[in-house]
């Protein structure tokens, strides 16, 4: 069986917490983990089967302060790559109070080109146990992948994952 690439960003913070987790529920064994700011094109095309973590920043700060960021500079990379007959999961971190009107909306952007890219995206969560305004992470009435706000409700993150990766397992084989 092939491992599972889980790429993530950033560092040593709540996605690579959480991203962490996932790779717990997943089998360690199943699962390598990528910083995407020491990721390239190649290593993408290496897997068939991609999680990607995400943090989505508030609106204000996005294209300011944030320009330099993993993902920001990770980003190119991803319209690189074919990703027809690869099993494609997302999650992202955001901030469902202060940021209600943007709620993770980084998975959205990066589903647009992934999809757009010939991906096949899996896990996607229903939003109705999740308060929140607007969010470019909704297709099709649900979630693109699983949100999650380690600001606000850290005590949901541990069962929203463990529900999230046994709804992949079968798409990922395991």
């Amino acid at each position: 069986m092939s491992k599972i690439g889980l790429f993530f960003g950033p560092v040593k913070g709540s996605v690579n917490r959480v991203a962490e987790k996932i790779k717990v529920a997943l089998g360690e064994q199943n699962v390598e983990m990528i910083p995407v700011n020491d990721a390239s094109v190649s290593d993408l095309e290496k897997f068939d089967k991609i999680i990607f973590g995400i943090s989505t920043v508030g609106k204000e700060t996005w294209d300011s302060n944030y320009s330099n960021s993993d993902w920001s500079k990770f980003f190119p990379n991803i319209s690189k790559v074919d990703y027809s007959g690869k099993t494609v999961a997302i999650f992202g971190l955001g901030d469902h109070i202060t940021y209600s009107g943007y709620f993770v909306n980084a998975m959205g952007v990066l589903a647009k080109d992934l999809l757009k890219n010939g991906a096949t995206i899996v896990g996607k969560v229903d939003p109705s146990s999740y308060e929140f305004d607007e969010s470019e992470a909704i297709f099709d009435g649900m979630f693109i992948g699983l949100p999650i706000d380690e600001d606000f409700e850290p005590e949901l993150t541990d069962e929203r994952v463990s529900n999230w990766v046994n709804s992949l397992k079968p798409a990922f084989g395991l």
